[in-house]
């Protein structure tokens, strides 16, 4: 414990060090489609551009954006498998998403590392409770709290790196890329920056610094189907509005041309920028608080 201290609190992080974080490759039972893990210590920091001091438990995030060759496996039943560590679990239950009636990646890219993308929060979190029946691991989305603090890994990165790290408006080609291309933060996690945006789990409020108390671990719990906070920025982002405090809003507008009535709780027609990637609580929790977690974040 005394290097996971030292490690968050040191300044001006060396590439170097992230090879020295633990990481756990994840295979998803059945398949052999793996994505790694990288385990992040507790600390403390200055959250948001206020400097509110906020405490984050221990936590594991996902090297990458989850890619669209892991998702397809939840997405598509053929592709799935009846291997699963709850062996309760049928795969012939699972709610999956709809078939997608046009290209929602707008020719940009699927197969071959480039992340899962129009995709609502409720099918990302949907698609997290699908990864806890498959690996016997509890998935979600990350708070905006251990995001930020994900993307700081200690400080927030120089805007003169930024080109090497992210792609953004003016490198991106107005595409997103497969993932992993650019240079890792100093924890190394890739893409935290650009490329797509990213759900967190958090309810989306104006004056979020101000609603903040002194409780470890905050979260903002969904209060309606919108709007949630989304961070990262993507291909589409300018290197000046870039960096690990910018916090957006997700919007309805996402899914305006949708001509579904209700509209899909599985797909956004118009948010090719975005995406999602996974944490994992080092303290996992029992079976009740996964299925009470899920319930009340999965809002449709």
């Amino acid at each position: 414990m005394p290097y996971r201290i030292l490690l968050f609190f040191m300044v001006g992080f060396a590439p170097a060090l992230a090879a020295q974080m633990e990481t756990q490759e994840v295979r998803i039972p059945g398949t052999d489609v793996q994505f790694t893990m990288v385990d992040l210590p507790g600390g403390s920091y200055a959250m948001g551009d206020g400097g509110k001091t906020i405490t984050v438990s221990p936590f594991a995030i996902s090297r990458h954006e989850v890619t669209h060759d892991t998702y397809r496996i939840f997405q598509e039943r053929d592709n799935d498998s009846p291997v699963a560590a709850n062996t309760n679990w049928d795969v012939d239950a699972v709610s999956r998403p709809s078939p997608p009636y046009l290209d929602f990646t707008y020719g940009m890219g699927t197969r071959g590392g480039y992340p899962q993308v129009n995709t609502t929060q409720q099918a990302a979190l949907r698609f997290c409770a699908w990864l806890y029946d498959k690996t016997g691991r509890f998935f979600r989305l990350p708070t905006e709290a251990e995001w930020e603090y994900a993307c700081l890994a200690g400080e927030e990165p120089d805007p003169a790196d930024l080109q090497d790290m992210a792609w953004l408006y003016e490198n991106g080609e107005e595409t997103y890329h497969p993932v992993g291309e650019k240079q890792p933060n100093a924890w190394g996690l890739y893409d935290m920056l650009g490329n797509v945006s990213e759900w967190t789990l958090d309810e989306y409020y104006e004056d979020y610094a101000e609603r903040l108390n002194d409780d470890p671990d905050p979260w903002m719990r969904p209060d309606g189907k919108h709007s949630r906070t989304v961070r990262g920025g993507s291909y589409d982002t300018y290197t000046e509005e870039a960096g690990c405090r910018t916090r957006e809003k997700s919007s309805p507008r996402w899914q305006a041309r949708d001509p579904q009535i209700p509209k899909s709780k599985w797909w956004n027609v118009d948010s090719p920028f975005l995406g999602f990637r996974l944490v994992s609580p080092d303290k996992q929790p029992t079976e009740a608080e996964v299925q009470a977690f899920f319930a009340e974040a999965i809002v449709d």
